[in-house]
């Protein structure tokens, strides 16, 4: 809710400690309660003395679907929000929240009534624009306007500043040793001197042809990589739905039975907003009814007795899940205060804002999709007929072709695939996949029973021929395998070069002698930096080398797919201080930052772990107006 006066004012305020907000732990983790369930009414999280009501929590829920639809521009449900498991999260995260809150407040972490008052004060929506002073009414109105009390608002506040001075409290007491800093500017602007050689596969000599029996121990060795999966072939007999010009036609009597029938759902059901107020006792209700007769805004009277107001636009009857609240709002007319009324929640009082009357359809309004229903109930007729008629030929003992024949179907032959649905190049098969389970569920020449896929469309699958997984012939794959053999057996001899070459430098000839008995060219180079100018000019074999050995260290590796590079680190020189020591000191307050941020967390967490924290999911799903019993199972949590 803060959130909302800061947009109302146009600017955000800047926080009590500046540049702290980033470790303002208000909204994260979760906490689950095992024990939950029971009463359906009460406070779905209740950490020490603090409580989320159902209605705070529909109100927080409601919040949230309102920015997602803002920012992404998409209409999410309620249904499907607690589908996706969305209300445990917000449920979880209330909880933490709350249990952090509860501890600081236990801990003695508790800003005054001065500070509350400072900050309150710090949003221009609160000031007269005439006077340009700090106005309680406007206060009190711009509240209302959003539906706050005014105790809610100012313990809000509370909490935010409670979770920053927290945060500032961890980061102020965080500083990491400056040999953070300075190991991380040492390793970014450290240079180092060196001298390499490129050895190429000319140096190296190329590979000869293989033999007979090198191809075949190759084979061999890449067995698992060259075996061929096993192919089927089928037969798929198709019973698709029939054409429209085949059908028959759909006469004015079947369309007036069918908008009979559909009638009431084809019309447009009657809506009704209004707003309700629910006290937890009869006399706080009936002082409210009294007010609201009165001409009191329900924002008023809902500021005036501490309860939250609940909206509902445009809504069904159906749509209500509350059947108290439900008869009542839509057994009233427009403008009629109703209540108190005993309701799931406590007692009600009913404000109905406005009626929109249902709208009855008609056969004309109805006539060109009832047709089109109706059609497709032909063709799907026609297609299970034909079904039948091929299931009672071949119990008769008529052959496939025969049954076919009679039904109307079709057979296609379809190419060999394999059990994952590939062709022999490697492209898919665009079958449906109960096709392919059912064509390696049978026996070579075996026959499936009817397959339904769905859309009215069914088949049958026939396995003509089996082709098990076999390897290849050394002469199917000779040209390939040859070719593989080579590219080994030429990396191999670079490599073993490269290696020779290395340990004769490392032996302590002179690398520049050793350069030249293969005719490589030497290369030396003082003050190369470790950055992407000098990767892409010296090569990545290069770089990895220099800056991956210690002083007077050899290395070799590959330098591109073609080449080896051998080379020595000759010295490693130090960053020049005077450049070193200001990003030293740059780089250790982000540091800090980085480990306040990645204790902040767990450290909050910890705190609030200190409290006895409950939920109680099945309450939260009474106040979103889902029924626990036939609420959508949340998708599992997925593993870090």
């Amino acid at each position: 809710m803060i959130s909302s006066f800061r947009k109302l004012s146009k600017s955000w305020v800047a926080p009590i400690i500046v540049g702290l907000i980033a470790i303002s732990f208000i909204i994260v983790g979760g906490m689950t309660d095992l024990f939950s369930g029971g009463n359906l009414n009460g406070p779905v999280v209740k950490a020490g003395s603090r409580e989320i009501s159902q209605i705070e929590f529909r109100r927080v829920v409601d919040g949230r679907i309102a920015e997602f639809r803002e920012q992404s521009g998409q209409n999410i449900t309620m249904e499907e929000v607690v589908a996706q498991g969305g209300h445990v999260q917000v449920l979880e995260g209330l909880a933490e929240t709350e249990g952090f809150l509860a501890w600081a407040w236990r801990a003695g972490l508790r800003p005054g009534a001065e500070l509350i008052a400072a900050q309150i004060r710090e949003f221009p929506v609160f000031f007269n624009q005439v006077t340009g002073q700090f106005d309680p009414d406007q206060y009190a109105a711009a509240l209302a306007e959003q539906n706050v009390t005014q105790a809610d608002f100012e313990e809000e506040i509370r909490d935010q500043l409670a979770a920053n001075h927290y945060g500032a409290a961890m980061y102020a007491g965080l500083r990491l040793p400056r040999i953070y800093g300075a190991v991380l500017a040492g390793q970014s602007l450290h240079t180092r001197d060196g001298s390499w050689f490129v050895v190429t596969q000319a140096m190296a000599g190329e590979a000869e042809a293989p033999t007979e029996e090198q191809l075949t121990a190759f084979l061999n060795e890449n067995a698992e990589q060259l075996r061929r999966p096993e192919f089927r072939t089928i037969s798929l007999v198709v019973f698709t739905p029939a054409s429209e010009a085949d059908l028959p036609a759909i006469t004015e009597e079947q369309i007036q039975e069918r908008f009979e029938f559909r009638r009431e759902s084809l019309s447009q059901a009657e809506t009704r907003t209004f707003t309700t107020l629910t006290a937890g006792d009869a006399e706080t209700a009936a002082a409210m009814a009294q007010a609201l007769r009165g001409g009191q805004s329900p924002a008023a009277v809902a500021e005036a007795n501490d309860v939250q107001p609940v909206e509902y636009e445009n809504r069904a009857r159906s749509a209500v899940t509350d059947p108290a609240i439900a008869a009542a709002a839509f057994g009233a007319e427009e403008g009629a205060i109703v209540g108190p009324v005993q309701s799931g929640l406590g007692q009600t009082v009913i404000v109905v804002d406005s009626v929109t009357a249902g709208q009855a359809a008609t056969l004309e309004s109805a006539r060109e999709g009832i047709v089109q229903e109706l059609r497709e109930e032909a063709a799907r007729g026609q297609t299970y007929d034909a079904v039948e008629a091929y299931e009672q030929a071949r119990q008769d003992g008529a052959s496939l072709a025969d049954a076919v024949e009679t039904a109307g179907a079709r057979i296609i032959d379809l190419p060999p695939f394999t059990e994952d649905g590939r062709l022999p190049n490697g492209q898919p098969l665009n079958a449906p996949e109960p096709v392919l389970r059912s064509a390696y569920a049978q026996e070579e020449g075996g026959e499936s029973d009817v397959i339904d896929a769905g859309q009215g469309q069914y088949f049958v699958v026939r396995v003509n021929e089996i082709t098990p997984a076999a390897m290849p012939s050394l002469d199917e794959v000779r040209e390939p395998l040859t070719q593989n053999w080579l590219q080994r057996e030429n990396a191999r001899r670079l490599a073993a070069l490269a290696d020779q070459l290395a340990g004769r430098v490392r032996g302590g000839e002179a690398i520049a002698d050793v350069a030249a008995s293969v005719n490589a060219t030497l290369v030396a180079r003082t003050g190369v930096q470790q950055d992407e100018e000098t990767q892409n000019e010296v090569g990545q074999g290069v770089l990895r080398g220099l800056f991956g050995q210690g002083a007077e260290q050899v290395f070799s590796g590959p330098q591109d797919g073609q080449s080896f590079v051998v080379g020595r680190v000759d010295r490693i020189r130090a960053p020049v201080p005077a450049l070193a020591a200001p990003q030293a000191e740059q780089i250790r307050p982000q540091m800090s930052m980085q480990a306040a941020e990645a204790l902040g967390n767990d450290a909050r967490a910890a705190a609030a772990g200190r409290v006895n924290v409950r939920t109680w999911p099945d309450r939260a799903l009474v106040a979103l107006g889902i029924d626990p019993d036939q609420a959508p199972a949340a998708p599992a949590a997925e593993e870090e």
